[in-house]
């Protein structure tokens, strides 16, 4: 302030408050006051009156699955030798390759039997199943006011 009055000290004032909205005076400044109590304003929603008293909603969804599946099953078991028979008499141990086996009683009935079965997979089990299911839900909803 250097004592020169009038629109020079109101020009360096304004110069020295450049990007300061609330610093500006007079007719401008009255005016984006104004601009921004419009932008400002509040806003005011009008209500929305249904124009319905009652009504009715069916609806109805049905779900369908498809399952298709293989179950596979492999039976291992041991080394396994056994004879039975009826008549017949061994030369020797059933674990013995060289064991020979003999009629007891001649010309008298006779039954042999011999099971040998090397260890590993003794039984294969292969079972194929579809399974088919459908379901259908139905709701109704009933409003009103």
């Amino acid at each position: 302030m250097d004592g020169k009055d009038g629109p020079y000290l109101r020009r360096l004032n304004s110069e020295r408050h450049i990007g300061n909205f609330f610093n500006y005076k007079g007719k401008e400044q009255m005016k984006r006051l104004l601009v921004l109590l419009l932008i400002a304003a509040p806003v005011s929603a009008q209500s929305v009156t249904p124009n319905f008293t009652q009504g009715s909603m069916n609806s109805t969804t049905t779900t369908t699955i498809d399952i298709e599946r293989t179950i596979e099953t492999e039976v291992y078991g041991g080394a396994y030798k056994s004879w039975s028979g009826t008549n017949i008499t061994p030369s020797g141990s059933i674990n013995d390759s060289n064991t020979t086996f003999s009629i007891t009683t001649a010309g008298d009935d006779f039954q042999l039997e011999i099971v040998e079965r090397a260890a590993g997979i003794i039984e294969t089990i292969d079972i194929n199943e579809t399974i088919e299911q459908s379901s259908t839900t139905t709701s109704l909803s009933v409003f009103s006011q």
